[in-house]
C-alpha cells in the first residue's frame, strides 16, 4: 500500500490527537510546576513511584524533544490507528510504551548487579554519602559512576511508544518509501527500521548507560510491537 502526500498530512486521528495534547500539557506543567516525580526512577530509587511507569511516558526534557517525538508519532501513528481502529492502536501504543520501560529497567538490573559485584559491599553501603564526600571518584571509577547513573538518573519521554510505532509501520508497509532529510535520501520503510534498529542495539552495547539517551528502552519498544503484531497476526490467521 503507498500513501501520497495528501493522504500522509491529512486531518488526524483522535488517540494520536490526544495523546499529542497531554505530552504538550505536561511539558507545560513541568516547567510551571514540580513534577519530577512522574519521571520514572529505578525501582530501588527512593523516588521511584508505580505510576512513574506510566507518567514518564507523558513528560519530555525540552520542546525539540517533545517534538521530534511528537512529529513521528503523528506521521506514523495515525496511519496505524486508521489502519487498527483506535482501541487497537491506543492498547499498541501502551504496550510498546510500558513494555519499553520494562527492558529500560530489566537492563539496568543486571547493569547494577554487575556493578555491584566490582565494588567492596560495605563501599556500596555506604556509597552516597561517599559520592557526596568524594565526587572525584565519579571521574575515577566507571563502576561507581554507572551504580550512581543507574540508581538517580531518571528516564523521561515517550520514545519507546515512538519506536514502537515506527515498528508497526514497518512491519506494515514495509515498501513504502521515505524521503528523508538527514541525509536527503529515499529510503524503503524496512531499511530505515532495520537501520534504526541496528544503530540502537549498537549504542546500547557499547553505551548501555545512555549519555543521557536511553537506547535500551528505544529497543525495547521496537521489541514489544513486533511481539504483539506478531501475536494480533497468529490469533487474526486462526479465526479467519
Amino acid at each position: 500500500m503507498s500513501y501520497t502526500t495528501n493522504t500522509i498530512f491529512d486531518k488526524s486521528t483522535p488517540v494520536v490527537t490526544n495523546i499529542i495534547i497531554v505530552n504538550v500539557l505536561m511539558l507545560i506543567a513541568s516547567n510551571a510546576f514540580n513534577i519530577s516525580s512522574f519521571a520514572l526512577f529505578y525501582p530501588s530509587s527512593p523516588f521511584f513511584k508505580p505510576y512513574q511507569f506510566v507518567t514518564h511516558m507523558f513528560m519530555h526534557v525540552g520542546i525539540f524533544h517533545l517534538i521530534f517525538n511528537m512529529y513521528a508519532l503523528w506521521m506514523f501513528g495515525k496511519i496505524l490507528e486508521k489502519v487498527w481502529g483506535s482501541q487497537r492502536f491506543f492498547i499498541y501504543y501502551f504496550v510498546t510504551g510500558l513494555g519499553a520501560a520494562a527492558i529500560y529497567t530489566l537492563v539496568n538490573y543486571f547493569l547494577l548487579n554487575s556493578v555491584e559485584s566490582h565494588i567492596n559491599p560495605a563501599l556500596l553501603e555506604n556509597m552516597k554519602s561517599l559520592l557526596e564526600s568524594h565526587p572525584e571518584l565519579i571521574d575515577k571509577d566507571i563502576y561507581m559512576r554507572h551504580w550512581d547513573e543507574i540508581t538517580s538518573i531518571p528516564v523521561i519521554g515517550a520514545s519507546g511508544a515512538v519506536f514502537g510505532v515506527l515498528l508497526g509501520f514497518g512491519m506494515l508497509f514495509p515498501n513504502t518509501v521515505l524521503r528523508l532529510l538527514f541525509p536527503p535520501i529515499a529510503l524503503k520503510t524496512k531499511y530505515f527500521v532495520m537501520i534504526y534498529g541496528a544503530i540502537e542495539l549498537y549504542l546500547a552495547i557499547n553505551n548501555p548507560v545512555g549519555g543521557g539517551i536511553a537506547h535500551t528502552a528505544h529497543l525495547g519498544g521496537m521489541i514489544f510491537g513486533f511481539i504483539l503484531i506478531k501475536l494480533w497476526n497468529k490469533k487474526r490467521n486462526i479465526f479467519y
